[in-house]
């Protein structure tokens, strides 16, 4: 498993739809876009620009939900790729220790470990399909314009951190840097051709 964090939510500029990008804790040029729906996205985006709301969204009764029967939110992960979509699964613990996997999709797993400060895992597998590498100038240009190369990821090296170091917590899973679309060449996503 590889841990990521949220880099940003981006629009696709061609379909208009939204794309959470994740970007590796170790290698912080690896990212993987992931297209998701628009009330996820805007679910994300509270968190990531720090909003409070009168009343709670899914997401925050999830969250909640998970806080109230004493369990806590251990980690998620995106775990496939199957035919252009991905999946993802969280994984709880009771108060008892229980372990539980639940089958979710990524936005909304991705949504609710914001919310508990819960690591975000890809499977290995999944970066290799589907995760690609950003050079530095796309990552410093990002925003402004900048041309940048993209090549395919190599898996990440056998040494890399697989799971978050202490003091890692929402601020290390969000740093506002992110990959924007309209900086990337078409050939970036390899078979899922935007």
């Amino acid at each position: 498993m590889v841990p990521m964090r949220v880099g940003g939510i981006v629009v696709d500029p061609r379909s208009q739809v939204p794309v959470v990008v994740l970007r590796g804790l170790a290698e912080p040029r690896l990212y993987l876009p992931i297209f998701i729906g628009g009330l996820e996205a805007t679910s994300i985006a509270t968190v990531l620009a720090d909003v409070d709301l009168p009343r709670p969204m899914t997401h925050d009764l999830m969250a909640s939900l998970v806080r109230t029967l004493g369990s806590t939110v251990e980690r998620i992960t995106v775990t496939r790729l199957v035919e252009g979509t991905f999946y993802a699964e969280v994984t709880l613990v009771d108060a008892e220790d229980n372990v539980y996997h639940v089958d979710a999709r990524p936005s909304d797993s991705i949504a609710l470990a914001l919310r508990v400060s819960a690591p975000i895992f890809v499977a290995r597998e999944v970066i290799a399909e589907a995760g690609a590498l950003a050079d530095p100038e796309t990552l410093e240009g990002a925003g402004e314009g900048g041309e940048g190369e993209v090549e395919a990821a190599a898996p990440p090296a056998p040494d890399a951190p697989t799971d978050l170091v202490e003091g890692d917590g929402p601020s290390a899973l969000v740093d506002g840097q992110d990959v924007r679309l309209e900086d990337l060449e078409p050939g970036s996503f390899g078979k899922y051709k935007m």
